[in-house]
């Protein structure tokens, strides 16, 4: 997996499936959050995401009040996704 950043935009490109997989995400979004209050959060080739990954971006929303948009080009999780009922809070967008 890699990631990069451009102004309140992480590119994720790979499968998220690692502890430091997570680590490095929450450590760049961290960073992130404390410049920007809205996020999108772009997943190029990504086939599924990490419970540990989903919990975090859940409290971001829930209680640090982070907005985020998730662009996501691999159908199969974005059906993951709705399955678990995260498209709407994640605002989740096919691209």
């Amino acid at each position: 997996m890699e990631i990069f950043t451009s102004a309140n935009i992480v590119t994720i490109d790979g499968n998220i499936k690692t502890i430091n997989d997570f680590q490095t995400i929450k450590t760049t979004i961290d960073i992130l959050i404390e410049k920007e209050k809205n996020i999108i959060i772009h997943l190029i080739d990504s086939l599924s995401i990490t419970s540990s990954v989903i919990g975090y971006f859940n409290k971001l929303i829930l209680k640090d009040k982070i907005g985020i948009t998730m662009n996501i080009e691999n159908s199969q999780l974005i059906e993951l996704l709705k399955d678990l009922n995260l498209d709407k809070l994640f605002k989740v967008k096919k691209v």
